[in-house]
């Protein structure tokens, strides 16, 4: 009995250790859910801290986004403004635009409806004063013919009518090589020769009277550049000159039946040849004799191309006193104004005044035309407005081939001075234009026909003279194409954007200069030479 209670109280004490053995394990347990619990609400804590930061930095980082997008907003609404106000000037200023384009058109068109009012006027003019002339040439011709005949027919060799109309194969269209207000050119053969024959329209607005002073000039007076004039026909009214193979200016000019291109020496040539010829004419002795009507189409080439000047029918001859060499802007001749109204001088056209410079508005004319073989009439402005806009070598004729820059520019600049409205302000032939012209004459290839003399004692050394400025040099300097120069041309040309010599066209390798300390040195005792001789 005693062992069985034992027995069960053992049983009861492992029971016992049992349920305490599973207690232990059962609290471990729980200690363990109980120490997983914490980690997880300490794991919880922090992400909730964490996620409390990170909101916290997007409310203020969504916080400075909506203020930077309300900023950007009134931006956008300043721009707007702006764009709506720029919108609004650039309507403006398309309206004022179109308005000035419309100002210009109409001021252009009413220009150009006053030069062609101009121009309709002359002809015109011209118009009524042929009607007036021919209702009287008939009657005078006759008269003219008896007394003019035998007062001038000592100063030319006459030919038969039959010898004219032989000579022009009865006036055959096939030889006629011209026709102007005076009547019309043909080529034709006297005596095995070739001439040049120019008939007298019977109701010619020139008449008779120009007949005999083309005759009285050109039979008198003689110049390498004046046409030849061989004799007359008073029976035709015909003038017979030498034959000129290569026909006018003019038509050189313009290129007629596809002739070539005078090229830019050629054409320094011919202004320098024309400018000694109108200084020879107006220093004539005893008389000055003044063209009146010069212009390219008046200007001939022979088979070398050197210019002759003729149709002397309505030139003025002016009593020239020995004292005034050369002659003065007061000596004129009082006429009604003939001649071609783009190269006719406007003071002559104005007051009927004709003047040896009226003369030299024609010459500045030609010399435009002969740089860029435009028209004549408003080529003043042409010139000039490329001149003030750096622009030259546009309005240049190209077929005469590159221009050398100073002397394009210097012959511009001369043209437009020749043609001042104001004959007082115009420069004079022989002091001004032909101290220019000889040295480019002579650069181009021409001979020279006589030096720049300073006075009496002597003459100024070539070689003391700018190739561009054409004076003295006070500061030489030598380039690198070898030739000397005034430092301040040279420069000029440099600024200009020139990179070839004014010389020779080649390109020059450096733009460096020296000073020609020698040369300087020579000019100076020279000059002071001069003025111990003065």
């Amino acid at each position: 009995m005693a062992k069985y209670q034992l027995q069960q109280a053992m049983e009861e004490v492992n029971k016992a250790k049992q349920e305490a053995y599973e207690e232990s394990l059962r609290r471990q347990k729980a200690e363990m859910a109980a120490f997983e619990a914490h980690l997880k609400a300490k794991t919880t804590e922090k992400s909730y801290i964490e996620e409390k930061r990170q909101r916290i930095e997007f409310e203020e980082a969504l916080r400075m986004t909506t203020i930077e997008v309300q900023g950007l907003k009134s931006r956008r609404d300043e721009v707007l403004e702006e764009l709506h106000k720029a919108n609004d000037r650039r309507l403006m200023f398309e309206v004022q635009i179109s308005d000035s384009k419309q100002t210009v058109k109409e001021l252009e068109e009413k220009l150009q409806s006053a030069q062609d009012l101009i121009v309709n006027l002359q002809r015109e003019r011209e118009e009524l004063q042929r009607e007036c002339d021919e209702a009287i040439v008939e009657a005078e011709m006759t008269q003219k013919a008896a007394t003019s005949s035998s007062q001038y027919a000592h100063n030319f060799s006459e030919f038969t009518y039959n010898e004219i109309m032989e000579a022009t194969n009865d006036f055959s269209d096939s030889l006629k090589i011209g026709e102007g207000g005076y009547g019309s050119v043909y080529k034709g053969f006297l005596h095995h020769t070739p001439v040049a024959i120019k008939m007298l329209r019977l109701n010619s607005s020139q008449g008779c009277d120009e007949f005999y002073q083309e005759v009285n000039v050109l039979s008198k007076v003689r110049h390498p550049n004046l046409v030849t004039l061989i004799g007359a026909c008073p029976e035709a009214w015909a003038l017979v000159y030498e034959f000129l193979p290569n026909g006018s200016l003019e038509d050189r000019l313009q290129r007629s039946d596809g002739t070539p291109p005078l090229t830019w020496q050629v054409r320094t040539r011919i202004a320098a040849e024309v400018c000694a010829t109108l200084i020879f004419l107006h220093s004539n002795r005893p008389n000055t004799v003044i063209h009146g009507d010069l212009k390219p189409g008046n200007i001939l080439l022979d088979a070398n191309l050197v210019s002759k000047l003729g149709d002397f029918g309505i030139c003025r001859i002016l009593h020239n006193p020995a004292s005034l060499n050369p002659p003065t802007s007061t000596l004129c001749h009082r006429t009604e104004p003939k001649g071609t109204f783009a190269y006719m001088d406007p003071e002559f056209s104005s007051t009927g005044e004709l003047t040896h410079r009226s003369d030299v508005y024609s010459f500045g004319v030609i010399l435009l035309q002969l740089l860029t073989a435009r028209p004549a009439l408003a080529i003043q402005k042409v010139v000039q407005d490329a001149l003030d806009n750096g622009t030259l070598n546009t309005v240049l004729d190209a077929s005469a081939g590159e221009w050398p820059f100073v002397q394009a520019k210097q012959l511009a600049h001369i043209g437009l001075r020749c043609c001042e409205m104001n004959r007082k302000r115009r420069p004079d032939l022989a002091s001004d234009v032909w101290r220019l012209l000889e040295p480019m004459k002579v650069s181009a290839g021409a001979p020279s026909s006589f030096r720049l003399a300073v006075d009496e004692h002597g003459c100024i050394p070539s070689y003391f003279m700018c190739p561009i400025f054409q004076e003295i040099m006070k500061d030489p300097h030598v380039a690198a194409d070898g030739y000397t120069y005034e430092a301040e041309a040279l420069k000029g040309w440099l600024e200009s954007g020139q990179d070839t010599s004014p010389m020779t066209n080649v390109k020059l390798s450096h733009h460096q200069l020296i000073p020609n300390h020698a040369l300087r040195s020579a000019i100076q005792e020279w000059m002071q030479q001069q003025r111990r001789l003065c």
